[in-house]
């Protein structure tokens, strides 16, 4: 009999704020670690991955969910594309809840919209969800400056348990190139998640030094 742990799933939102390649990094990462992923994207993430990254995001949920599983060499069954009104999903419903969310990037107007409890689509309810059955969900919002509002939704997120995790990245790793910037931050996101990666060696210990055989 297999004691091996499930799979965890995850929910992934992909909104309108600037940073597309930190969420698809993200995805890649978590299929990579045998991760369930659930997708979202608003109809803004549409806009911003043309701009920034020159992709096209499919459209209907099935298209999307061949783009990127061949893209990231997923196995069958392992991505699942939702639709933004696709009120069936597992998401939708704390009776079938993901272990987590990450909304990445995230726009300041759906942090504003889960800070005040809407649903009005599907990441906002997904993002519900989490909250009200104490399931980690991780915001990762890239804006600057910040208003007194932002800051305020920010605050009453976090006390209603959530996690934001600013798209900050450091430099103490001597980043040489964009990708390893883009991967300071989802390491960090991983962290939150608790899903092993070798992004980045942990503070205080050294690339090649071992880790007890969890790799990192």
């Amino acid at each position: 009999m297999s004691t091996a742990a499930p799979a965890r799933t995850i929910t992934v939102a992909l909104t309108g704020a600037s940073g597309m390649a930190y969420g698809l990094r993200l995805m890649e990462c978590l299929l990579a670690a045998d991760a369930r992923v659930y997708l979202l994207y608003s109809q803004a993430a549409h806009i911003v991955a043309s701009q920034e990254l020159d992709l096209v995001l499919p459209s209907r949920a099935p298209e999307a969910e061949r783009h990127f599983s061949q893209r990231y060499g997923a196995r069958a069954g392992q991505l699942r594309v939702f639709g933004k009104d696709d009120w069936f999903a597992p998401v939708a419903s704390g009776s079938n809840p993901a272990d987590a969310m990450v909304i990445c990037p995230c726009s300041m107007g759906t942090l504003a919209a889960v800070a005040a409890g809407l649903s009005d689509n599907l990441i906002e309810r997904a993002a519900d969800v989490m909250l009200k059955e104490g399931r980690k969900l991780v915001l990762v919002p890239r804006e600057t400056p910040l208003s007194a509002i932002h800051l305020e939704n920010m605050l009453r997120l976090t006390r209603a348990g959530a996690v934001i995790l600013p798209a900050n990245p450091g430099f103490y790793h001597h980043p040489k190139q964009v990708s390893d910037i883009i991967d300071f931050i989802v390491a960090r996101i991983l962290d939150q998640l608790g899903i092993a990666h070798q992004l980045m060696a942990p503070w205080g210990r050294q690339p090649a030094e071992p880790d007890g055989g969890n790799a990192r």
